[in-house]
């Protein structure tokens, strides 16, 4: 058979995704409007869900090896779930770096110093990183979404044609960061909608509570979306932003 005959328009797929933002934004909360989700708990964030509404968890992780057996039952066994949370990866860089740290037969004092330095032990827990964004293309594959979330954190970024700026990004180590960003469909910041009142040097910020997850590409943020959207979306509480404009959910 001719390589030709193979081509074909790709089918639409389960969405991987990352949400960013400060703490108490509700990432959480928007995470649990996903499809019937599970969430793999690296910091237990979902007291904030009302225990009627609560989605299903399995214990909080305390190990590299329980976040490994959590997500091949996943992967591995039958069940029903339509998405998959992480929450957090921020939380999951701290077990990380603990887990090279120990498990470095020299027992470094921190992870500069962990497998010889030299960047070596980041490094390493970048693969970790990189090894979760494998598992969540194998969910992908069996038709399930996967979901990221993260903290917020601030990065200048200097590139060699315009002044250094300051943009919103991932509370991870830099190696850290591209699994999250460069290789998934979506990347929002949950953000409160935020207004400035006041003249002069008195001006002040202020906020009616509403949220928006901005999802686009913006020199102010990591966010981007392969989905066409260009504005941000409103984000309510108990509703998912992307039903309808997502055709996965």
């Amino acid at each position: 058979m001719s390589i030709m005959q193979s081509i074909s328009k790709p089918a639409d797929s389960p969405i991987i995704a990352t949400i960013l933002g400060d703490a108490g934004t509700g990432k959480t909360s928007m995470a649990a409007t996903f499809p019937n989700p599970i969430f793999i708990r690296a910091e237990d964030g979902l007291q904030a869900i009302p225990a009627d509404s609560r989605p299903d968890a399995f214990p909080v992780v305390n190990t590299v090896d329980m976040l490994w057996e959590q997500l091949a039952a996943l992967i591995n066994e039958e069940h029903s779930y339509q998405t998959v949370v992480i929450d957090s990866v921020t939380a999951l860089e701290r077990l990380f770096i603990q887990h090279v740290i120990d498990t470095d037969p020299k027992k470094p004092k921190s992870i500069n110093q962990a497998n010889g330095g030299y960047g070596a032990g980041l490094a390493a827990v970048a693969t970790l990183h990189q090894r979760v964004r494998r598992a969540a293309g194998v969910l992908r594959d069996k038709g399930i979404n996967a979901l990221f979330i993260a903290h917020c954190d601030f990065e200048t970024v200097d590139l060699p044609d315009t002044d250094p700026y300051s943009r919103y990004s991932l509370r991870l180590g830099k190696k850290s960061v591209a699994p999250y960003v460069d290789d998934v469909d979506f990347v929002g910041m949950v953000k409160l909608v935020t207004f400035t009142t006041g003249d002069g040097d008195r001006k002040k910020a202020v906020s009616d509570g509403s949220r928006e997850i901005v999802c686009t590409a913006t020199p102010s943020a990591v966010t981007k979306n392969r989905y066409g959207i260009t504005e941000p979306l409103p984000v309510e509480l108990g509703i998912n932003p992307l039903t309808g404009v997502v055709s996965c959910l």
